[in-house]
């Protein structure tokens, strides 16, 4: 195999609100030794399971109910009013490191709903931070992940739309140009995080710089299945990998140049064991 060239991206990794949320946690844990954390902290398993190891404890909701008088971690994708409710219920002490952009969004959305207006909200039903928004609505604004979805003839004639924070922006402007088109007046809020959406328009570029592209991200990630297309469709040798035993030397065969990326859920520690795997290979 000849010499590798090896490079990852500098624009890739964790967005502030997932190193906001793991800076809490680590502080937390490196004190007291142990921290419940509602959900999964981040999208990726092998940081989780990092986490783990220095007393991290993921629960669900229903863990929660029966939580009481310890602290708690709400991650960056926020919650509903109901999980606070609980918490005090419970004597809880919630440590919010809900990411600032998605609780700013939490609030227009809340605001919205008390003005009675039609919401409809471009996002992945069940997601954790689409739940959250639903909670700010008492279930009742809408969720969707595509405008196909919708039977635009029978919406309101006046709506209001927002989105999940890690959409893309292209799905977001033409569901927005389609409800136009079928005489829909939309009041509509762009609540889309840039430091996610440039990463499509980064990544396009990062990938067409290599011979063969791996992309690292956790198997839960919506944002990482979503960039790891991206790389895809600009560069068709481009592999997906959760951790650097899934790397294969073959991939590389006749390749000088390689672009290691990954999700804003993938850790910098994670794409460099990547990267020592595939020079080990030389």
């Amino acid at each position: 195999m000849a010499t590798l060239r090896v490079e990852i991206d500098s624009n890739s990794g964790f967005c502030f609100g997932v190193v906001y949320a793991i800076e809490m946690a680590e502080e937390i844990l490196d004190e007291q030794g142990h921290l419940y954390c509602l959900g999964d902290i981040v999208h990726n398993d092998e940081e989780v399971s990092r986490l783990e190891a220095k007393g991290l404890r993921i629960i669900n909701h229903a863990d929660l109910a029966g939580l009481h008088g310890e602290k708690v971690l709400i991650r960056a994708h926020g919650e509903p009013p109901s999980t606070y409710k609980l918490a005090l219920d419970n004597d809880l002490e919630l440590i919010d490191a809900s990411c600032p952009v998605v609780l700013k969004l939490q609030n227009r959305i809340r605001n919205s709903f008390e003005k009675g207006q039609d919401l409809f909200i471009l996002g992945k039903p069940g997601h954790a931070e689409v739940e959250g928004l639903l909670g700010q609505t008492d279930q009742k604004a809408r969720v969707f992940q595509d405008v196909g979805e919708l039977d635009l003839a029978t919406l309101p004639r006046k709506l209001t739309l927002y989105s999940q924070t890690t959409k893309s922006t292209d799905r977001f402007y033409n569901t927005l140009e389609a409800m136009k088109s079928a005489g829909i007046e939309v009041d509509a809020n762009d609540t889309i995080c840039r430091q996610v959406s440039n990463r499509d328009v980064e990544l396009r570029t990062f990938a067409t710089q290599f011979d063969v592209v791996v992309f690292v991200s956790g198997k839960k990630s919506s944002n990482g299945r979503v960039l790891f297309e991206v790389c895809r469709s600009v560069n068709p040798q481009t592999y997906f990998v959760t951790n650097a035993a899934e790397v294969l030397p073959e991939w590389f065969l006749g390749a000088t140049s390689v672009g290691i990326c990954g999700a804003t859920s993938t850790p910098m520690w994670l794409m460099e064991d990547v990267k020592g795997q595939i020079e080990s290979f030389g």
